[in-house]
């Protein structure tokens, strides 16, 4: 085992020894008894009034394995549309294994590549807490023995996640839907962009491309964080081995579908290897998961999703430990926006599996976990083909097909991977730096401040930042306005590089997994409407970011800068669903603590009566 991992491990179990405790516990208390269906004639009578004569026999008079589905289907998504019809198909698997399962619950699933640049986009970050709620109504029946959640997209999976964990007493397994089949370049698809954004192109041109792009059912091909959700439940061990990046409406696809609705049956309460969740995702798991975004050049939000999910769990990361893994992690692929190919092409070229077997190799992975599998991470070296109709697993490939996409650990991209700290007087920030080209890493220029990516755009339209700039956005934290995806001013900004000059964006908002070339400081803790210091910078001020050193500053000394009053945010807090949010703004947690608007709760416990009311008065 890498040393340098090995100490990040055991400073995070030292660090969450009395929350992973009170989550056990509370785990071990929902094991008794359970599943209680069978306790009250009444509720067991409505939980299968549906069911047929079949179904009701088993689960009155054998009280077999019943299967949870808790899906994120929609037609309108691309991803989750191939979702439609797995319900049937999971329901015949599992019958044939002489076991039950039930439609649960229905969870949200909206689309950031819909939202981008539009006010909906405000209420993506919250909709992972939203779908981690409608999680737990799902399973709140208690009819269950095992789940099977159905969701690849950005918030989605780990909304299903965190909701999941806390029922951890019960085997889960994530089942994927795949990307979908390439389309035209993703290099050419930004250049196109890029050409709008000058003006030299049309809204025609624009949109031909965008939908030669995002032409098909499945996620899209770019490795964004949909696609880094899919890589992460493979290396935790929640996914059937190889299944990621298997494209929809394919029999190996749906044999990989009826695969994981058996399994479960295998390894529910009552089964042949129970496996609850809460005994397959540790510490481990999650340094686990951080080694696999940083070798992958995985998604930004990804350190505000995997803290809020490892809370949940009773575990406390923070993003000293993302920044320590990435500096022993090597680069093993380059996927778009950190390279040409995409995940399909990554796929193709070894996948997952050869990723996990180069990092085991090296000692860069926990290899005695638990998973969905059974002990030992090994499993997931191997890839899935079809015999007949049915799925087995061989050993993975132990080359990479194509070295400009993926590479062997002895020969990586970069020696460490594509995510780093920023600290300062501005705050604690992370930045994506795999896409950014070594003479755009350190920057020292005056700061353009504006509270609005709209007036951002028009202010590059007008040719007010044709010249050296950090471009510094703020409001755009969870508490300000539901902290959107900034992917809106890649383009532009990317121009202004392109045409020589300096360019950084410094923000309290995200930037997502298509973080690319333009260097920018993202997830700004604390945040401007909490009196962080972006709220006391003003237009002209010197900024100096240096990824190479992690320090991030405005030139201003301390007093200086606390003398100046404090910007006051003046964003729309209603229409389009904002007033419903108006509590989560209140309640969340700062970036690098999950961005959670339940975090205050997860934290205690529920361990007793006191700690509750103490929560209840810290909120307040």
């Amino acid at each position: 085992m890498n040393p340098t991992l090995r100490d990040v491990t055991e400073r995070i179990v030292k660090r969450s020894t009395d929350s992973r405790k009170a989550y056990l516990e509370k785990v071990a208390r929902a094991r008794v008894g359970n599943p209680r269906r069978a306790i009250s004639c009444g509720n067991l009578a409505h939980g299968i009034a549906a069911c047929d004569a079949e179904g009701k026999h088993k689960l009155v008079e054998e009280n077999i394995t019943n299967v949870a589905i808790v899906s994120a289907y929609n037609d309108m998504l691309s991803a989750h549309q191939p979702y439609k019809d797995y319900p049937d198909i999971i329901k015949a698997a599992v019958r044939e294994k002489n076991g039950v399962a039930q439609f649960a619950g229905g969870v949200p699933a909206m689309c950031d590549g819909v939202t981008q640049g539009q006010p909906g986009m405000e209420l993506s970050l919250f909709s992972r807490d939203v779908i981690a709620m409608a999680t737990a109504v799902a399973l709140s029946h208690d009819m269950f023995d095992a789940v099977l959640c159905l969701g690849i997209c950005d918030k989605i999976v780990p909304g299903l996640l965190t909701g999941a964990l806390c029922f951890g007493h019960l085997p889960t397994i994530f089942v994927p839907g795949g990307p979908m089949p390439s389309g035209i370049p993703n290099t050419e698809k930004s250049r196109i962009r890029q050409l709008f954004a000058e003006g030299k192109v049309g809204r025609d041109e624009l949109l031909k491309a965008e939908m030669a792009s995002y032409h098909a059912p499945g996620t899209c091909t770019f490795y964004g964080t949909a696609n880094s959700n899919q890589m992460f439940m493979e290396i935790m061990g929640l996914h059937l081995p190889g299944a990621a990046f298997v494209n929809p409406g394919t029999p190996l696809r749906q044999a990989l579908t009826t695969a994981a609705a058996q399994h479960a049956v295998e390894i529910g309460v009552g089964g042949k290897t129970p496996r609850p969740i809460a005994d397959v995702i540790d510490e481990r798991s999650f340094v686990n998961a951080i080694v696999g975004l940083m070798a992958t050049g995985g998604s930004t939000n990804h350190t505000i999703h995997l803290i809020a999910c490892a809370r949940a769990a009773g575990i406390i990361l923070n993003w000293q430990d993302f920044a320590e893994i990435s500096q022993v992690t090597p680069l093993l692929a380059r996927i778009y926006p950190n390279g040409s190919a995409d995940v399909n092409q990554f796929q193709a070229a070894g996948g997952v599996g050869f990723v996990i077997a180069q990092l085991l190799k090296a000692g860069l992975l926990h290899e005695d976990v638990q998973t969905i599998m059974g002990q030992g991470l090994s499993r997931y070296t191997e890839e899935p083909f079809l015999e007949g109709e049915r799925v087995v697993w061989r050993a993975g490939t132990t080359k990479s097909h194509d070295i400009s996409i993926l590479r062997p650990i002895d020969d990586p991209f970069a020696s460490e991977g594509g995510i780093r700290l920023m600290t300062g007087n501005l705050g604690r920030s992370v930045i994506k730096v795999s896409a950014v080209k070594p003479e755009h890493r350190r920057i020292t220029a005056p700061a353009a401040v504006f509270a609005d990516q709209d007036d951002v755009i028009q202010a590059f339209k007008d040719g007010k930042l044709h010249r050296d700039v950090v471009v510094v956005l703020r409001g755009q934290g969870p508490s300000g306005n539901g902290m959107p995806e900034l992917h809106k001013l890649t383009p532009s900004l990317g121009v202004l590089l392109d045409l020589g000059y300096k360019v950084a964006l410094v923000t309290d908002g995200r930037m997502s997994g298509a973080s690319g070339k333009v260097p920018a400081a993202i997830h700004m803790t604390p945040e401007a409407t909490q009196g962080g210091p972006l709220a006391r910078i003003q237009d002209g001020d010197i900024v100096d970011l240096d990824t190479e050193t992690g320090k991030l500053n405005v030139q201003l000394d301390d007093a200086k800068l606390a003398s100046r009053a404090l910007w006051h945010s003046q964003a729309l807090q209603d229409g389009i669903g904002r007033e419903l949010f108006a509590g989560m703004r209140q309640l969340a947690t700062t970036a690098e603590q999950g961005a959670m608007t339940f975090g205050a709760w997860i934290d205690s416990q529920g361990t007793n009566l006191d700690s509750a009311k103490r929560v209840r008065a810290e909120v307040a």
